[in-house]
Parts: C-alpha cells; structure tokens; sequence
C-alpha cells in the first residue's frame, strides 16, 4: 500500500526534523519526508492537519504476562493496547514464565508476536538460569535468537562473583546488560519509601539505600568489567548523580525512568491506595524533581511504562499484600507529553525518549523516520482534551492511578511496518 500522511507537523529528533511535511511510504518503508511530493499517487491519505507525526513509540519494558499468565493478559491484547498508545516496539523483561533464558521461549514469544502483527515485540533474556544468581546462562544462543539484551530481571545476583563474571561474559558478546538496581536484603519485605508517609501509615518501608548500594556496586564491576549497561527504572534522585557521575568518567551506561514516577510521588499513596503500589516504590517529592532534571540533563534518556497489567483482584485487600504494579502502555505518550505541558521538557526532548532514545539503547533500526526505515508511526492528536478512564482501557490491566486525570494529548493513528494497525476515528 501507498500511504501519504498529510500536512502535519513532523517531529523526528534522530534527523533533526521539526516542521510540516508530508510522510511518504511504500511497500511498508518510508520513501520521502518531504514538503511537496505531486507524483506520488496514495492508496491512502491520512489528513495529519494540527497533528504531530513522530516515529513510533519504543517502549523499554512492558510485561505482557504471556507465556505464563495468559488468564491476565496475553501478547495479543497487550500489543493492541500498545498500538492505542502510539507503541510500535515492545521490550520484554526476562521474568515470564517459563523464563526467557533457552532460544524456546523466544521462538515462542516471537511466534505469538508473528500471530499479533501488530507491533515488534523484542525480548531481554535472562543472565542467570532460572534468574536464580547461580548458572550463567547460553547468553551466546540467546543472543543468535534474537535477544537485545540480558538481565537478572527483578532478582539480585547476591553472589559478586557470579556477578562479576556474568558482566565479563556479557561483554565479550557485545550485549547489553539491563540491570534492575535493589540490593535485597534492604528491600526486605518493604512495599513504600522508607520515610514519613511509611511511618504515618505503618507500612514496611523501602529505604533509598537499597537502590544506591545496588547502584554503586553494578557501576564498580561496570568499570572493572568494561560491560555496556543499562539502568531500568531508577527512582532516586540520588541514583541520577551516581549515573550522572560514571558517564563523565566515560562508563557506558545509560538509564531510564518510569513515566508514573515522574508524576507521582510517595504521598500518592493516600490512605493506602493499592493502585500506587509499585516497585521501586514511589520516592520523595525532591526525588522526582531530580529525576524530572536527570532528563533535562540527558543523564535519563529514555521513559518507559514499566507496564504491569494485573486482575483486579491483585490490587484488593491489606496495601502490603496487594501486587504491585501499573498498567501503563496507554499513558506513556499522554504522562511523557504532560511535561511538555507543564513545562519540564520541551517537545523535542520528550518524544526522543519515546523513540531515537531507547532504539539507541537497545542497538536497533527504529525510532526514527529516516528514508528506507520501517514505516513505524505515531500520530498525536495535541488537542484532546483527554479524561483518563483505566475502565475503558484496551489493555486487560485496568490498574492505573491516573483515573481522573486530563490530558490533552492523544494518538490518533498508529502505523506499524507501514500498515495502518490503529486509528481513533
């Protein structure tokens, strides 16, 4: 199919394009980003009029819950939810079940994708076997199946050892090594910021340490080892001058955060609103604001949903025993542009964490609008006048604490592989 996106304003930091252009694509890549075009003739034109046209949104890390727990969500539903958020790229944690740690499973997550066809769903695979901190896995075969990187997902490798000689293993085979930084035994059975709002509510507190010392110690064997790494989800300011520091020592190791918490903090909790219980648990109102700076300052180059789509029983009873976790695919864009509109980040800087940012960080071909590229776009409504309501979410997860929020940023239409997989009218 020809497709021709009309008269809308262009965003594509990868290529320094910010203006009104037409989007040109054929046989699903991009032949022209251009401000006239008459020879084209399209078998489709979309009138982009007032609207934004940016890559694709990439997403860092998104649990689909499939394989293993297709009674919550499945691959199918998770990626038509993400399709409705202008993602067109989907990173998948280890951490399924079975775990991503043999070419199987990725041969049958990639088969699931295949029967999708919706978005590009990419795996991590695990450092560990069983990600169990004990037995390196065949990170070489994961790697030839098509692993964009490897991670001990949410378990710590409390042997330093072992953990040194992952990282070794990992860097010769030039992968990334995607770290999810909590030192254990201080997390403990913690579900809250240690701090005045765990006190006042009695909660088992998670202190800011337990991500600091977990920091500092993968940035050491960083450096001895020479490994290329990647920090998912911070949540401490204290963690981004820690990050900021190794970059200007010349370590390559980039981070990023959560969309949810750039936005909330632990006072969000209220009276023991289930819905904000996650991990990392959200910080101090100061550790947001510095997190808010690590992305002005590039120290955070890449926003993620950390999507974790639960039944609805999972976020009822005691606050501690609830699971933690937000269904975040469909309020990436909206919280990433809500920024832009609180004046945090200018435009630029917020969709390139949404897209050149991450496809950098994972090595890959996307996020971009450069000619010959896949035809992954997004298109953005920047005047929808949004009420977020987590019921009439497409995602199988409905838990999310933003119902009730307004945004006036919404996507209109989303292209994958040059396909038209969404629109909103």
């Amino acid at each position: 199919m020809k497709l021709r996106i009309s008269n809308g304003r262009v965003i594509d930091p990868a290529s320094n394009i910010d203006g009104q252009h037409d989007v040109l694509v054929e046989d699903g890549k991009i032949i022209a980003v251009t401000e006239r075009h008459d020879d084209f003739v399209a078998d489709h034109t979309i009138d982009a009029t007032d609207h934004i046209v940016c890559p694709g949104l990439i997403d860092l890390c998104a649990r689909l819950r499939q394989p293993g727990q297709e009674h919550t969500a499945t691959i199918t539903s998770e990626t038509h939810a993400a399709i409705a958020g202008g993602i067109t790229s989907l990173v998948i944690p280890p951490d399924s079940d079975p775990i991503i740690d043999s070419p199987a499973v990725i041969e049958l997550i990639e088969d699931e994708a295949k029967k999708a066809n919706r978005a590009m769903i990419l795996t991590i695979g695990a450092l560990t076997q069983n990600l169990k901190g004990e037995l390196l896995t065949e990170m070489a075969a994961l790697k030839a199946a098509g692993c964009v990187g490897v991670s001990n997902g949410l378990s710590e490798i409390k042997n330093s050892v072992i953990q040194r000689r992952a990282m070794e293993y990992t860097a010769t085979l030039d992968l990334t090594l995607f770290i999810n930084a909590a030192d254990p035994w201080l997390q403990n059975q913690g579900c809250v910021h240690e701090g005045t709002v765990s006190a006042r509510l009695g909660l088992a507190g998670i202190p800011e340490t337990a991500e600091t010392i977990a920091v500092a110690k993968s940035l050491l064997l960083i450096e001895q080892t020479g490994v290329r790494a990647h920090f998912q989800n911070i949540s401490t300011g204290r963690a981004v001058t820690m990050i900021a520091d190794a970059q200007s020592r010349g370590l390559n190791v980039t981070a990023d955060v959560s969309a949810h918490h750039l936005h909330l903090c632990e006072h969000d909790i209220g009276n023991f609103d289930s819905l904000s219980h996650v991990i990392p648990p959200l910080r101090t109102i100061r550790d947001r604001e510095q997190l808010q700076q690590g992305l002005r300052d590039g120290v955070i180059t890449a926003i993620s949903s950390n999507h974790q789509p639960l039944a609805k029983d999972a976020k009822l009873g005691p606050f501690a025993e609830t699971s933690p976790g937000i269904s975040g695919l469909e309020t990436l864009l909206p919280l990433s542009l809500k920024l832009v509109n609180d004046e945090e980040l200018n435009l630029n800087q917020a969709i390139a964490s949404l897209t050149n940012q991450p496809a950098n960080i994972l090595g890959i071909e996307a996020g971009q609008l450069k000619i010959g590229s896949q035809a992954d776009i997004c298109i953005i409504n920047p005047n929808a006048d949004n009420e977020c309501q987590p019921n009439d979410f497409v995602s199988a997860g409905k838990n999310s604490p933003f119902a009730g929020w307004f945004f006036n940023n919404e996507v209109s239409h989303t292209i994958y592989g040059g396909k038209l997989v969404f629109s909103r009218n």
